[in-house]
Order: C-alpha cells, then sequence, then structure tokens
C-alpha cells in the first residue's frame, strides 16, 4: 500500500491516547479482534485499520522513515549553520560588520527563537501530527534561508535568520519523537546516531556548496540555492512518512488504542517531570556546555582556516567538508558504542560515559588543531576534535527518549534543544568573537585562534556534567519504566 493511501487510511482513526503522566504496559495490550460495540475505531474495522498499519513495523520502511527525517536535519544543519559560516568573510566586507556582531547574528536568533519557540511547537507536536509539524516546519527554514539571500541591511539579515530559527525549532523534537515510535530502546542509540549523521553530512555539504557558491556565485545566490530546494523536500515528507501509533516501537500501541482518552501532558508537568531527574539535568548542561564549543568553532571555523592559513572561502569550505563527513563517523559510533556498552555490560550509564570520555579528549585536539603554526599538524588534530566532538549526539539524544514517557517525547527532546541552543548557540559564537575583537589589538590576525582555545576548555565542565549524571541515570530509567508499566487510569 502507497503511503498516501495509508495516509488516508489513518486519518480515519484516532491517534491513541495515554494519561498525563502514566502509560499501559504491553502485557495489557487489547485483543486484536475487540467486539464491534468495544471498537474505539469507527468507520473500517479495527482489524482492516491495523492490517493497513502493518507495514509502519516493516524494517524498509522504517528505515526510509529514518532516511527521509535525517534528509530533513541535513537541510537544518546547511541553513543553520555552515552556509552562514562560509558567508561570514563576504557579510562583514558587504555590511561592515565586527566579529562580535557575526557571532550575534549566528548565535542569538537560535538561542533565543528556537530555543523558547521550540517547547510550545515540541507540545503541539504532541498532541497532533507529527508528520505534518515537521513539514511545515522544512517549508518554513527553507523559504526563509532564500529570504536571507535578498536582505539589504544588517537588520533584514537579522530577521530572516529569526525566521529560520522560529522554522527549525519545528525540526528536531517531532523528528525524535517518530524515530522512537519506529525503532524499540534496543536500537535507538544506533538509530539517533544514524539521524544525527545529519549533523557532519549537513556541514560538510554547507561547506562544500557555501565554499563554492561564495567564490563563484556570491553569498546571496547562495543561500537561494540551498533554500528553495528544502520547499519541495517538505512536501515530500508530508507525502510519503505516515505517522505511527503512539508508543508502537515499546509495545502499549494496541491498549494505548483501546484505552479511553486521556489527557495529555501539560507543558508545565512535563517540564517538572524531567528536571526532576538529576540524569537528565546533567545531561542537559553537559550538551549545553559542550556546544558552546561546538557552535563557536562552527561559526568561525571558516573564518579562521582564511585569516590563519591564507586559505581561499572555497578551499577552507571544501577542507571543512572533509573533516565533516570523517566527523560522521564519530557520530554513528557514539550511539552504537553505546548500545553496544550498555548491553554487553549490563549498564546504561555508558550512554552517559561514552560521550564524557570523548568529551574530555576534545581539549587536547582543540588546542593543537587551532595553535599549530603549520596545516600538516593542524588538519591531523581537526579530524581527531571533530570526530570526539560528534560522539555525544546519539547516546544525549536516545537517552532524552528513554527518560520520558510516550506522550512527552518531543517537549522532552524540545527542553533538551532549549538548553543546548540558549546557551551553547546563544553564548558560542558571539563569546567566541568578542573574544577575537577583544584579542585583536594584541594578537593582530591570531586573535581568532586564541578565542576558539580559550573556548575549547569549557569542554572539561562538560565531561563533569555527564559524569554527575551518570550517577542517577539508572534510578531515573527505572522509575520512568515503572511509570510506563502502571495500569492506566479509567
Amino acid at each position: 500500500m502507497a503511503p498516501k493511501e495509508v495516509s488516508r487510511a489513518l486519518a480515519s482513526a484516532p491517534l491513541p491516547s495515554e494519561p498525563s503522566l502514566r502509560e499501559s504496559s504491553p502485557s495489557e495490550a487489547a485483543p486484536s479482534e475487540p467486539s464491534p460495540s468495544e471498537s474505539p475505531l469507527p468507520g473500517p474495522r479495527r482489524s482492516e485499520i491495523v492490517a493497513s498499519r502493518a507495514y509502519l513495523t516493516t524494517a524498509r520502511y522504517r528505515n526510509y522513515v529514518l532516511f527521509a527525517l535525517t534528509l530533513c536535519y541535513v537541510l537544518n544543519v546547511m541553513d543553520r549553520s555552515q552556509i552562514l559560516a562560509a558567508s561570514i568573510q563576504g557579510i562583514k566586507r558587504d555590511f561592515g560588520a565586527t566579529d562580535f556582531q557575526l557571532g550575534m547574528l549566528s548565535g542569538v536568533p537560535f538561542a533565543l527563537f528556537y530555543s523558547f519557540l521550540g517547547i510550545p511547537i515540541a507540545a503541539w507536536a504532541d498532541r497532533s501530527s507529527r508528520r505534518n509539524v515537521l513539514a511545515l516546519a522544512v517549508a518554513t527554514w527553507s523559504a526563509m534561508t532564500a529570504l536571507f539571500g535578498m536582505a539589504v541591511s544588517f537588520g533584514m539579515l537579522f530577521a530572516a535568520r529569526i525566521g529560520t530559527a522560529i522554522g527549525e525549532a519545528g525540526g528536531t523534537p517531532p523528528s525524535h519523537s517518530l524515530i522512537s515510535d519506529y525503532f524499540p530502546k534496543s536500537r535507538r542509540g544506533t538509530a539517533f546516531s544514524v539521524y544525527a549523521l545529519a549533523v557532519p553530512i549537513g556541514t560538510a555539504l554547507g561547506a562544500a556548496i557555501g565554499g563554492w557558491g561564495n567564490q563563484h556565485l556570491g553569498w546571496r545566490a547562495t543561500f537561494l540555492l540551498v533554500g528553495l530546494p528544502g520547499i519541495a523536500i517538505a512536501g515530500l515528507t508530508r507525502l510519503t512518512v505516515a505517522e505511527p501509533p503512539r508508543g508502537m516501537s515499546d509495545g502499549v500501541a494496541a491498549s494505548a488504542a483501546a484505552s479511553t482518552r486521556h489527557e495529555v501532558p501539560g507543558m508545565r508537568d512535563v517540564l517538572r517531570f524531567l528536571w526532576q531527574r538529576p540524569s537528565f539535568r546533567h545531561m542537559s548542561l553537559a550538551t549545553a556546555l559542550h556546544s558552546v564549543v561546538w557552535y563557536a568553532s562552527g561559526a568561525f571555523n571558516n573564518a579562521f582556516l582564511q585569516r590563519s592559513h591564507g586559505m581561499t572561502v572555497a578551499q577552507a569550505g571544501y577542507w571543512i567538508s572533509i573533516l565533516s563527513a570523517i566527523a560522521g563517523i564519530g557520530t554513528f559510533l557514539g550511539g552504537f558504542m553505546a548500545d553496544r556498552l550498555s548491553a554487553r555490560r549490563g549498564d546504561r550509564r555508558w550512554y552517559l560515559w561514552v560521550p564524557a570520555a570523548a568529551t574530555l579528549l576534545c581539549v587536547p585536539f582543540q588546542c593543537l588543531a587551532y595553535l599549530a603554526p603549520r596545516l600538516s599538524l593542524a588538519l591531523p588534530a581537526f579530524v581527531g576534535l571533530m570526530f570526539m566532538a560528534a560522539v555525544f549526539f546519539g547516546p544525549s539524544f536516545a537517552m532524552t527518549q528513554s527518560l520520558a514517557t510516550l506522550r512527552m517525547r518531543s517537549v522532552a527532546t524540545s527542553l533538551l534543544l532549549f538548553i543546548q541552543t540558549l546557551i551553547g548557540n546563544g553564548l558560542g559564537p558571539s563569546t567566541a568573537g568578542y573574544l577575537s575583537d577583544r584579542l585583536q589589538p594584541s594578537l593582530q590576525g591570531d586573535s581568532l585562534r586564541y578565542a576558539l582555545v580559550f573556548i575549547g576548555v569549557i569542554n572539561f565542565w562538560a565531561a563533569l556534567h555527564y559524569l554527575l549524571g551518570a550517577r542517577s541515570l539508572r534510578q531515573d530509567l527505572d522509575a520512568t519504566e515503572r511509570l510506563a508499566a502502571a495500569p492506566a487510569r479509567a
């Protein structure tokens, strides 16, 4: 059955529901063939709807959905960071901007609008079709990216970035929730690592296209080139990705569908629930602090290679593209290793120990990458740096979903991204730009080099929070799973 046909069939059935903070256990699943008077599904017989949904559990379709969601995330990363990073020098010349202004342009719109609007948009996704929210978000950020290339003042640039941030706020939370319903817990770390491969892939493509486009087309045409295709991808997502029953991969979808409708948890309830988990608090702070370094480096690496090593914008873009592709190995192995070590050792704390170790190892690589006088030393150090820096994605995303209950998953991801983006994107690029401006009188062309080294030391602090979060992770996961197994209230 084609995805469009299945979407029509699914539209006639209400979404499964759950209580405000409880879910049904697999053992309470309703029979597959209830009597007509008991069937919660109007119209077609429940058996027919179940049959029409059977394709959702096939490996081929599940992997297709993961591919489609990852493709949307690739566009997200390209539009958000690397196209702008490759355009920094051109925008600086056209508008006479300082490094601090460019850092603000790179970070503040996302720190404020992406962070604060992400939570209500995620709550909307938890109450409605996550697929539809995602498609609308992709169309919005793609259109605003194209409009960025038409700006005639720095204020218009800032406004277009705000629009991009608002659109991208609706991308990751519904995607994470969908992945959690398509993939079981034992495979989520790997699935989220595949999804997170969009970061190095998007970075690589954005750096390459951004560098080439700025060199041959100009920065304005480059933004149009990468923005407009996203509108078509939004339509493809809407037509081919099906909305699965909530809790499908956890074995509670049938009982949830058969139960009486309950109110979805309010945002305040979800925030309180998650913030009471010490492991979630520490993991959120760890990802945020690590992201201060991540976003600062992402915003200024292209400019650094141009200023300190005499590269053209295209050459810098190509090198960042290659290094980002290598970093994809770290992204995949982060989730894969966490899954394997957790299963082999019978200890889920490995989901936080793995990113803690990688974050610590970032620091020496960062110092060597930015302080090395020659590219023959700097480029190998960048390989190690970008590999280790990308490890945290899969384990952090997987644990966020595992600590949340079914109807909290989009908001849980949004809360993690709120903290990560507000601190990481809000402080990283602007602080690096500020330090570079302040160091410029004494260090001249090396000011950006040392600013990025100083920022890198924050990874020690990030690793500490991962280790602190691991101390209570098992207890917090057990508490969430006991809640999920509790009988639903009538």
